[in-house]
């Protein structure tokens, strides 16, 4: 009888243990962001924001994230980054304006969702207007319930968080203004290859 309890409670932990481990996302819909310290996978999300997760991916497949900087990286919140109109690090850097620029795109209509804002999840940034993200996203370190419904998730980190945990922290008094900033230097979607 102990056996048989034995296997039985080993084959219930095995179940709770493969029904919590993350489904990799689908290629068409994996993000994987190249980093000085290694590869950052994100499953995309289109299933909580379609129009978001098209347009990424178009800017992607059209090399606009490649040495795009981390311009506003708040340790302990998250890593800020996307600007590809200023924040090309070798072409068209411009740290004084990196942060308030986009993409030729237009802005996307929000797409706010339940999902929460928790450690790995990626989100767009905007100005005020709820209807203004365009290209710039950013990663969160950590919880922050004050973002949940009033801004766009459009994935989550499957792998890599602890690169992105390295990326240089800005300064605080500057509301995470990064000083020779850190920066994407590769970004593809997983279904196009190397």
């Amino acid at each position: 009888m102990t056996l048989s309890k034995l296997a039985v409670a080993a084959l219930l932990g095995a179940a709770v243990t493969f029904s919590s481990t993350a489904i990799a996302a689908d290629p068409e819909d994996t993000m994987i962001i190249t980093l000085k310290g290694g590869e950052v996978v994100v499953a995309l999300r289109p299933d909580l924001a379609p129009r978001h997760v098209e347009q990424i991916k178009a800017l992607v497949r059209d090399g606009e994230y490649d040495n795009v900087a981390f311009h506003r990286v708040i340790d302990g919140f998250m890593a800020q980054t996307g600007d590809v109109q200023f924040g090309d690090m070798e072409g068209g850097y411009d740290p004084a304006r990196a942060g308030t620029g986009g993409s030729s795109r237009p802005d996307l209509p929000a797409e706010f969702s339940n999902q929460p804002f928790v450690r790995g999840v990626v989100g767009m940034a905007r100005a005020q207007d709820p209807n203004s993200a365009n290209s710039q996203f950013f990663i969160m370190f950590a919880p922050a319930p004050s973002l949940d419904g009033s801004y766009t998730v459009v994935g989550e980190v499957e792998s890599g968080m602890e690169f992105v945990d390295a990326i240089k922290k800005g300064d605080p008094a500057r509301n995470g203004v990064v000083a020779d900033p850190d920066r994407m230097l590769d970004v593809r979607i997983a279904a196009d290859g190397e």
